[in-house]
């Protein structure tokens, strides 16, 4: 088993903070988000960490990684930057977001996972809304769950409360039979979506979220697993949502949403 850290945005919402770095490589608690990821992947027994760079690419460089660059970066989004390292989908792998923290027994739990396409969902995440943002009804997206634990629908910015089953954290597993069915779910949308909509964000493929490419998985007959968490993550997507985490530090509240 691999992991793949998808680090090749600028950051636009951190901009007090990453001029000049990759979101990933700002520093919380005394080492950087991406640091900090490497060291819970290896903890957790995975040295095989690919990471995908793009914006500030020469700013992250670390010892037995290994790197692929999306040099379009400021075009395109996750996905592409999934695809930009293709050559590594021989192996079940972990993609992680390279803005967001996340306990050991989180991975563990994703890496013993069973199914093609796992997708970690934290239950609780009104507490978390609550102490991030003091509402549960700001920066939404819907996530559908079926009662058989399998996702049906998500991404939707803003949705009625009733398509929240979870909040989708940006940590997932895909095994080697899956990797194979997004190259070719892929394939198909570079020649059929290049210059139209694609899935619920509207984007063209190659400005395509994940949460885009996992409603195409859904939609072509495959199951999406959820796994619950409650809480155990953390994620830096504003100036504000760092500044706070390290105000929680020091109050040690931090412990309310995530053990580090």
């Amino acid at each position: 088993m691999k992991a793949i850290i998808l680090a090749a945005g600028s950051g636009t919402r951190l901009k007090r903070y990453t001029k000049n770095i990759p979101k990933g490589m700002l520093s919380f608690m005394g080492k950087t988000i991406i640091e900090r990821q490497i060291e819970t992947y290896h903890k957790c027994g995975i040295t095989d960490i690919v990471i995908v760079r793009g914006f500030a690419s020469d700013k992250i460089n670390y010892a037995g990684i290994k790197y692929y660059t999306n040099n379009d970066y400021a075009n395109t989004n996750m996905v592409e930057s999934l695809m930009t390292a293709k050559s590594e989908f021989d192996d079940d792998v972990i993609v992680s977001y390279s803005d967001i923290l996340f306990e050991s027994d989180m991975l563990r739990s994703m890496m013993t996972s069973s199914g093609d396409f796992c997708c970690a969902v934290d239950d609780n995440w009104k507490e978390y809304w609550l102490k991030r943002y003091g509402r549960t009804d700001f920066d939404t997206e819907s996530l559908v769950i079926d009662g058989n634990g399998n996702i049906t629908e998500l991404g939707l910015e803003n949705p009625p409360f009733e398509k929240i089953s979870a909040r989708y954290i940006g940590l997932l597993k895909f095994s080697t039979n899956g990797l194979s069915v997004i190259q070719k779910l892929m394939e198909d949308a570079y020649t059929e979506y290049e210059n139209k909509p694609w899935q619920q964000s509207g984007k063209t493929v190659r400005k395509a979220y994940m949460t885009d490419l996992l409603n195409a998985i859904i939609q072509s007959g495959q199951e999406v697993r959820a796994l619950h968490f409650n809480n155990g993550w953390i994620e830096f997507d504003t100036n504000e949502d760092y500044e706070q985490a390290i105000e929680w530090v020091k109050d040690n509240s931090i412990i309310d949403v995530i053990k580090i």
